[in-house]
């Protein structure tokens, strides 16, 4: 009798260890679609918005300074922020305008 009940606690246990696998593998998919995924997509909203800078277009800084462009660089934006008060900035810093996104 105690045979037969080792067999079946090792039968049991192999059984275990395939489950652990299939949750493992529901936990990534679903961190996937979840966060990693979203993320991207976001990415690569913010990379095309910054290929389609424009002259004249509202923008804001990554630290929170609005402007209007002037000019646009391969890697540079040069952005009005004041009358005559002209500065260069790095086109990975340029964010749409909050009132051009509340518009869409």
């Amino acid at each position: 009798m105690t045979l037969l009940t080792v067999f079946l606690q090792g039968a049991a246990a192999a059984g275990g260890g395939s489950m652990m696998w299939i949750m493992l593998i529901a936990m990534f998919a679903i961190m996937y679609f979840f966060m990693i995924r979203p993320q991207n997509k976001k990415q690569k909203e913010i990379a095309n918005f910054r290929k389609s800078l424009e002259v004249n277009q509202r923008v804001v800084t990554a630290g929170g300074i609005y402007g209007k462009i002037k000019e646009v660089g391969d890697d540079y934006v040069i952005l009005e922020i004041a009358d005559n008060v002209k500065v260069r900035i790095d086109k990975n810093s340029v964010f749409a305008a909050a009132a051009d996104t509340e518009k869409k």
